[in-house]
């Protein structure tokens, strides 16, 4: 009795032994894929971007160990829906997701959106987000509807109103001090890979900073030769780094394509609180380059050669079809896919398949851009406001990007035929969007008519 006792063990080990082998090699063939992404970050704010007075070692590693994004492009100049196309793959204007949602929003991303999170429930992948989600604060749009199996952070931006933690689907933290917010999306990030290091995952990493007001803790204030501001990039830089060392410690590296880029473009009429577009013209808010040109690289050890550049155009929306592809997931077939597959840029083995771009601002069609060329509709200018700085109305823009990297120079004058043949083709793709749904509502008015009523009567 003790011999079959002792036999039927050995046929358990080794079955046992046989079924973890093998999910093990499952999950060596299934990259782990960590996305890093700052708020209102310029394309000037990093060392390997051109800045010279901030000092950003760990990101400029994904730089000269990956691959870096010369074009590459945010979904939107503003926060929501720049999110929304990240983790969907879409335009967000197919969304109806055309502004910000705020506290008192009663609107969010719609469920029934497919995220990069629920795309790879197929692998069975664990799924987090640490940080700003921004897409959506009641019940049904928090990230836990939404395909992820935690959430630690912030549902919106830094400076709106009662900023709170949440942990999942409930508020942990009445009261934050903003000046350890990086540090802990940090240690919840470092959590979570220490978590699951022997199971496919994906972690959305989504910093509130350098959204103003900006904070920085006591171990970076004052490092950066740019102040306040290059202090808390590179507490940001810190951050990468940490969760580098994390990968490396735990022998995740070479299995992980990390990728860290921004949602838009810096917020300039902050001044020396808003970053830097460096050479792109304008920022946040514009379709202009320095609205919606973003400062992204991306690593994976062994399979992205070191020191790649890919100097044409990429967009956010990109990913999702890039992460399906890498993990042998079909694309949903019951609706529009706007991003397009970078694994071969990613792998060296290609390009990008289109070379095209539509720019929003809003539900508003503004640009279009086709290889080098840009057209940019007329403009009747902004009069300038304490969220939004001044610019100067302009005609028709063509402007040639390869040259003229800061949209300085209108080349209409002279290519007419070329400039009506690009918006007549920027006009064709608008209109085979389809119909598109109306702008979703994030804030309604209040009534202060109480205000006038006694204003007036304390007049009479």
């Amino acid at each position: 009795m003790l011999r079959y006792i002792h036999f039927y063990i050995l046929i358990v080990i080794f079955f046992s032994c046989t079924h973890n082998s093998k999910n093990q090699e499952i999950s060596k063939q299934l990259p782990n894929i960590v996305f890093i992404f700052a708020d209102d970050l310029g394309y000037g704010d990093l060392a390997c971007f051109g800045a010279d007075d901030i000092a950003t070692p760990h990101i400029d590693r994904l730089a000269t160990e990956g691959i870096k994004f010369t074009d590459f492009y945010s979904a939107s100049s503003v926060c929501s829906p720049s999110r929304a196309g990240l983790l969907t793959g879409r335009l967000p204007q197919r969304m109806g997701i055309n502004q910000v949602f705020f506290p008192g929003s009663f609107t969010g991303m719609p469920p029934s959106e497919i995220t990069i999170a629920e795309l790879l429930k197929e692998k069975n992948y664990a799924t987090g987000i640490v940080g700003k989600w921004h897409l959506g604060h009641h019940f049904q749009y928090l990230p836990l509807q939404q395909g992820f199996d935690s959430y630690f952070g912030i549902p919106y931006s830094n400076d709106m109103e009662n900023v709170v933690y949440m942990r999942g689907n409930e508020v942990e933290e009445f009261k934050v001090d903003q000046h350890y917010i990086t540090q802990n999306y940090t240690r919840e990030a470092l959590k979570f890979i220490e978590k699951h290091e022997n199971h496919p995952f994906f972690l959305y990493v989504a910093h509130n900073m350098p959204h103003v007001p900006i904070y920085a803790s006591e171990d970076f204030i004052g490092t950066s030769e740019r102040g306040l501001y290059g202090d808390v990039i590179q507490e940001l830089d810190w951050s990468v780094g940490k969760i580098l060392g994390k990968l490396e410690e735990l022998n995740l590296l070479e299995n992980t394509l990390v990728i860290f880029s921004s949602d838009n473009g810096p917020w300039i009429v902050m001044e020396e609180h808003g970053g830097n577009a460096g050479m792109l013209r304008e920022g946040k808010m514009f379709t202009f380059e320095g609205g919606m040109r973003v400062p992204t690289v991306a690593m994976w050890k062994g399979k992205i050669l070191a020191g790649s550049v890919y100097n044409k155009l990429a967009s956010q929306m990109d990913w999702f079809p890039t992460i399906a592809e890498l993990t042998g997931i079909a694309l949903p077939a019951d609706r529009d896919i706007d991003g397009k597959d970078l694994t071969p840029v990613l792998l060296g083995m290609g390009e990008r398949e289109d070379s095209t771009y539509l720019f929003f601002d809003g539900s508003d069609l503004q640009c279009y851009r086709k290889g080098n060329w840009k057209i940019k509709k007329p403009y009747p200018g902004f009069a300038g406001a304490r969220w939004k700085q001044a610019v100067a109305a302009h005609d028709t823009l063509l402007i040639d990007l390869k040259n003229d990297i800061g949209e300085q120079c209108n080349l209409y004058n002279g290519n007419s035929e070329l400039a009506r043949q690009l918006f007549n083709e920027m006009m064709a793709k608008y209109k085979n969007l389809g119909e598109l749904p109306q702008t979703l509502v994030v804030n309604t008015p209040a009534d202060e008519s109480h205000y006038e009523y006694l204003k007036n009567k304390h007049e009479k």
